[in-house]
């Protein structure tokens, strides 16, 4: 009989890069988890906003099982019907004429910022190689992502750094504007900055963006791992500000839990990637493209992205009654179903502890950096769950400050 596995497994074998938690979850429903011992979670975190069907959807289940039974992988030698249907679907619902399908965010940025300096040199020359990005930002932890995303913490050990990036205040376009020159090939920028504290970037911020970068023939690359399929009650969050990039990148929900991200971009750009130019052995796996298919037969429907408008108010209205009568939260933040809750100066440095203390009141959640509490559930979450996620979480609020 195997022996069940236990946290301390995760010291003894695993490369010590993560600090899980002390309970394992062994299975989902839905927003609710369930762990070895049988204790049930309310899900807040969706496997940082992965899970966006919930866990074990029965549509996502039937896509995978369907597409198991028939081809699993051929490799970029070929194509498969799958990948090319969803290729479809994403250029039909937004702005892109193309796609490129890999396996994670990081990947996604990385190609992105490789097509932007690629493009840049066939144009202009070798000199056009700068790209611009923005503090605090997160785009991946490859070396060149790592590096764009304006968080030292994730970089500085592992130096030397690609070159030519340079990071500017997010939300300030005057410093944009002094920044980004005749030698900027790219600019990446989140929507809204997850990692770096759920903080909405400015319509104008975004919209001087663009400006800019049609004035110096510069790519505006969004990074949409974390916002994109839905998460802020519209396809991909460029479409809530009405501003247009030429690179986009999605990962995360796109799967609803199975591993796979794209590029998306216009026919104008495309073909900066020639063959063998780019490449990826997983990428437009047969079996992850079905299942993103069907994630996003799901959640394009006006109807569903209402209803994570709708869901989007009951988290806030109960979040602002439970800081009313706490007076822990500084600030409410986001968009749709990204609700970021900043510690006021009073419980900076808490987020963690605070995470911890409703886990052990059976709700998980997220932080984005240690003064804020982030939530990103399943985008269809069944109100009851969230009526009884944030009673815990009130509970948990209530244990931290009888502690202090």
């Amino acid at each position: 009989m195997t022996q069940l596995a236990t946290r301390k497994d995760f010291d003894q074998y695993m490369i010590p890069t993560y600090s899980p938690a002390s309970f394992i979850p062994v299975k989902g429903i839905g927003s609710r988890v369930v762990d070895q011992q049988g204790k049930e979670y309310i899900d807040f975190a969706g496997g940082i906003a992965v899970n966006a069907l919930g866990h074990a959807n029965a549509k996502l289940k039937q896509a995978l099982n369907q597409q198991a039974e028939s081809l699993w992988h051929i490799g970029n030698g070929y194509s498969n019907e799958p990948v090319l249907n969803l290729a479809k679907q994403l250029v039909e619902s937004t702005f892109a004429d193309k796609v490129f399908f890999c396996n994670s965010g990081a990947e996604a940025n990385e190609a992105a910022l490789k097509l932007a300096r690629k493009y840049g040199n066939d144009h202009h020359g070798a000199a056009k190689n700068e790209i611009v990005a923005f503090n605090n930002g997160f785009h991946g932890r490859t070396l060149f992502t790592v590096s764009a995303g304006g968080q030292p913490k994730y970089s500085q050990d592992f130096a030397p750094l690609p070159a030519g990036i340079h990071h500017v205040a997010f939300n300030d376009l005057e410093t944009a504007k002094a920044t980004i020159g005749a030698n900027t090939c790219a600019v990446i920028v989140e929507p809204i900055q997850g990692e770096g504290g759920v903080i909405p970037a400015d319509p104008n911020f975004l919209q001087g963006l663009r400006a800019l970068c049609d004035e110096h023939d510069a790519l505006l690359i969004f990074d949409e791992v974390q916002t994109g399929v839905g998460r802020t009650g519209h396809l991909y969050a460029y479409m809530d500000y009405g501003v247009q990039p030429d690179l986009l990148s999605t990962a995360k929900a796109l799967g609803g839990g199975f591993p796979i991200a794209a590029m998306l971009t216009t026919d104008k750009f495309a073909g900066a990637l020639s063959v063998g130019s780019h490449g990826t052995t997983y990428g437009g796996n047969p079996l992850a493209a079905a299942v993103a298919s069907a994630v996003l037969q799901e959640i394009n429907q006006p109807d569903f992205l209402q209803g994570v408008k709708d869901r989007r108010q009951q988290y806030l209205s109960q979040l602002n009654e439970i800081n009313k009568k706490r007076q822990v939260f500084k600030e409410i933040r986001g968009l749709g179903l990204l609700i970021g809750c900043e510690l006021n100066d009073a419980h900076r440095g808490q987020a963690k502890l605070i995470s911890t203390l409703a886990a052990e009141q059976g709700v998980l959640m997220l932080i984005a950096g240690p003064d804020v509490i982030r939530f990103a559930p399943a985008l269809n979450i069944p109100e009851q769950d969230i009526d009884t996620g944030l009673s815990r979480f009130a509970a948990a609020l209530d244990l931290y400050l009888n502690k202090e």
